[in-house]
């Protein structure tokens, strides 16, 4: 699964950390999920997606296909 989180971050200027302060999670949360080493909780994923004001699909990208 790839996501655009640091995408919607910078957009707005912010930081990893800052990001992290409004999500109520540790920098480090924020730089595993952006580096793909950690898929967030559903009830993350849906705070992430809210606060940037996107869906969730916008925000992660599943390439998974079910097989035939």
């Amino acid at each position: 699964m790839e996501n655009r989180l640091k995408h919607y971050r910078e957009e707005r200027g912010w930081s990893q950390g800052e990001l992290a302060r409004r999500l109520g999670v540790s920098r480090q949360t924020i730089n595993a999920v952006e580096t793909d080493k950690y898929d967030p909780s559903l009830p993350l994923a849906l705070r992430m997606a809210r606060l940037f004001e996107v869906a969730v699909p916008d925000l992660f990208i599943d390439q998974w296909e079910p097989e035939a």
